[in-house]
């Protein structure tokens, strides 16, 4: 596993993470399309360590490549590349949430149509997803995966246009919620983003040839130059010439709300060192930090940052503060899932596989642990058990975002929100009684949003899709059939 965010401890086993769903690139007019879209993909596997694939078009036919587990076991063999010539190419990096974990599932996804083959990827989730899979099995199609992106090619091969354009813009009509999508034709790479703009979407350049991808780390890798964020709405097609040039055409909508970018991109997502919706994520982070130290002051010895998410903010806290940061926590980078599995019984002898308290900085002191988010709590119980046994005679949480109390639907894995740790007791002196620590303070709403956007929240209108904190959902939720938020529709979150 390769970032911050794959490896919380024991987080396989306790489910106590929130998962974005996925990582997209796409290149158009390379002839290193494969390789690059392996190299970008390898920058976004934060975004995703469960499978990865990858499509190219030769001139003549479509190639794919669909692997189960991480980029770099893979796509780094010469001989895999080389099953995927040509010069376009889209690839995924995928987090499944439910659905079985299944190479059927993985994407893109391709179907050979009348007009020609496409290849999809996406990035999110779709609200009206399951409705508009009742409607077209209703009508005689047959699924043969459980993703979301299914029900786009399906709706892309039932359209009445000529051109597979427009056909795609015909199909992404359909469609609510929050997604990032790529797709590829013969000719065309075409990127989509969502009306509201919750998942982000930018577009690069790479010897003058267009590039599309979840985040700008991508470009970065690769180097490649950053040209600009797709809007909210926006479609832009990309065709390759028959004398060889590319052709760029973008499509908006006539109003289109507001962006609200997900800030949970922000917290704990996006890779520190990309630039999501023109700002850099690093000082995001440090300003939330920054925001916590100024709302939530502790008299401390040391600030420990908790592993890797809670870094940056810190290193706000302690700029702030005046408190020293220290790394308390030691984070072993080399284990991952093919280690031993420990039995119940070895586990329960306290088998510390990936984190380890560094006791020269904790022993004696008041400790101020920053986390980046917290979620059902069960991961702090142990940092905070790890830092009493390390000798800390004070242990003080604060958390660098507001309390979760709603479930996701636009392609972040939350648990159900009973399962939530906001949910579950009455105040956050009685979390803290929980969690074990002396005190427990959150970031407020208007914190974060001054952290990333410097202005507070406007109630009116929110700058930013913020539900999982406030409850306020930015689209209408078509699949919930009505439910509360509260509850979770089981096959809701799919597999994009």
């Amino acid at each position: 596993m390769t970032h911050s965010h794959s490896i919380r401890i024991d987080d396989e086993i306790d489910g106590d993470t929130l998962h974005e769903e996925c990582g997209v690139f796409g290149i158009l007019g390379h002839p290193d399309a494969a390789t690059l879209t392996a190299l970008g993909l390898h920058a976004l596997q934060h975004r995703g360590q469960e499978a990865a694939g990858i499509v190219s078009f030769d001139g003549k036919q479509f190639h794919t490549e669909k692997r189960m587990g991480l980029v770099g076991d893979h796509y780094t063999d010469p001989a895999i590349l080389a099953k995927l010539p040509g010069s376009i190419a889209i690839g995924h990096t995928r987090y499944s949430t439910t659905g079985e974990v299944a190479l059927r599932n993985v994407q893109p996804l391709f179907a050979e149509l009348e007009v020609g083959g496409i290849a999809i990827a996406h990035n999110g989730n779709f609200t009206n997803g399951l409705t508009l899979r009742r409607q077209i099995i209703a009508t005689g199609a047959i699924c043969q995966s459980t993703s979301d992106t299914e029900v786009v090619l399906h709706l892309v091969a039932r359209s009445r246009h000529t051109s597979t354009a427009d056909r795609f813009i015909d199909a992404i009509r359909q469609m609510e919620g929050g997604y990032s999508m790529l797709a590829m034709t013969r000719t065309k790479l075409i990127a989509a983003r969502d009306p509201t703009g919750i998942r982000p979407l930018v577009m690069g350049e790479l010897d003058g040839k267009p590039i599309f991808c979840s985040e700008t780390c991508a470009l970065d890798i690769i180097g490649a130059k950053y040209i600009r964020d797709v809007e909210n709405g926006e479609l832009i097609i990309c065709e390759i010439q028959p004398d060889g040039s590319i052709n760029i055409d973008s499509r908006k909508p006539v109003n289109p709300p507001p962006e609200r970018l997900c800030l949970f991109e922000y917290v704990y997502f996006a890779r520190p060192d990309s630039v999501v919706g023109g700002r850099s994520v690093y000082v995001a982070r440090k300003n939330m930090g920054i925001n916590l130290a100024k709302e939530a002051p502790v008299e401390a010895d040391v600030v420990v940052p908790v592993p890797d998410g809670g870094t940056p903010a810190a290193l706000g806290f302690a700029q702030q503060s005046g408190i020293p940061f220290e790394y308390g926590i030691i984070r072993n980078h080399y284990v991952g899932r093919t280690f031993i599995e420990p039995t119940q019984q070895i586990r329960a002898f306290g088998v510390k596989l990936k984190h380890s308290a560094n006791r020269a900085m904790i022993e004696g002191k008041r400790v101020v642990l920053v986390d980046d988010s917290i979620v059902r709590g069960t991961t702090s119980v142990k940092i905070v058990q790890m830092m009493r046994e390390a000798g800390a005679t004070e242990v003080h949480i604060r958390v660098a975002s507001p309390m979760i109390f709603y479930p996701d639907f636009y392609g972040i894995d939350t648990p159900d929100a009973d399962k939530l740790l906001a949910n579950q007791y009455a105040d956050v002196e009685a979390m803290a009684r929980y969690i074990g620590a002396d005190s427990l303070q959150f970031l407020s709403i208007d914190g974060l949003y001054q952290a990333v956007g410097g202005a507070p929240r406007n109630a009116a209108q929110p700058q930013f899709t913020d539900h999982y904190f406030t409850g306020d959902y930015p689209t209408r939720l078509l699949d919930k059939n009505g439910e509360t938020p509260g509850r979770k529709l089981s096959m809701l979150a799919s597999n994009g």
